[in-house]
């Protein structure tokens, strides 16, 4: 059965603050979503409501018709939402290859067989291009290792949706170009369903099946790439008025 992940009407306050007001999307197993938007858009807001991390102030987040907003994050990772952090926050004690150990341990899968899920977690890292840094301590790891370990680690939980925050910033532009060369290979392997919420327009644009835009909380625009990043509201979002006015 395909996986499907569908937010409704999702409004998220901090006291006076509405950081989400009112957005509604639909991800599915198999296909990628970008999600972009202006900084303080909502975009990570939006997905820690989605993981459970936080809840929404109104609305609902279902996964195969199944309402999930109510549960707590590691809830959500058991029915099969995982979600990559801005700035990576591996284990910095333990190993590369004990960090992915712990998610296959307490991911989706519910196996607590120490070997096997050992056994995982090295299919993980080679999968990965991490194999050669298993020994490796996490807080020894390049910063494109460590974005590395992230994905890995969502990946071991046995997620069919990734919920994935900024997993190409800061990278260089050859290091990007290989990142995304892997992400759509294990995207092609695996099949799993991905929100990608980021800032590098040339991932987003590439990657994405359709893409989601959101300003000051609200959803302005969807549709393919190319026609999205086209529209008069995207361009003043990003670049102001005058240049919406411009581009018509």
């Amino acid at each position: 059965m395909t996986r499907v992940l569908e937010v409704s009407n999702v409004h998220k306050y901090f006291g006076g603050v509405r950081a989400v007001q009112g957005v509604s999307l639909t991800v599915e197993e198999g296909h990628v979503v970008g999600l972009i938007g202006p900084n303080g858009s909502g975009k990570s807001t939006l997905l820690n409501v989605m993981a459970g991390v936080s809840k929404p102030t109104a609305g609902s987040v279902m996964l195969d018709g199944r309402r999930i907003d109510n549960m707590p994050a590691h809830r959500v990772v058991e029915l099969g939402i995982a979600k990559t952090h801005q700035i990576p926050k591996p284990f910095l004690g333990m190993t590369t290859r004990d960090n992915v150990g712990v998610a296959v341990l307490y991911g989706s899968r519910k196996d607590r067989d120490l070997g096997r899920a050992f056994d995982e977690a090295n299919w993980v890292l080679r999968l990965v291009g991490l194999e050669p840094h298993a020994e490796t301590l996490a807080a020894n790891l390049t910063v494109q290792d460590r974005k590395r370990l992230e994905l890995a680690r969502v990946i071991a939980t046995g997620c069919r949706i990734l919920l994935l925050d900024e997993v190409f910033a800061g990278l260089s532009p050859d290091e990007l170009r290989e990142a995304m060369g892997l992400f759509t290979r294990l995207q092609k392997e695996i099949g799993f369903g991905a929100l990608v919420v980021e800032h590098v327009m040339r991932a987003v644009l590439t990657l994405s099946d359709r893409v989601i835009v959101i300003d000051e909380g609200r959803k302005i625009a969807e549709g393919p790439p190319q026609a999205v990043v086209r529209q008069p509201a995207v361009i003043e979002a990003y670049l102001g008025r005058e240049a919406a006015r411009a581009a018509t």
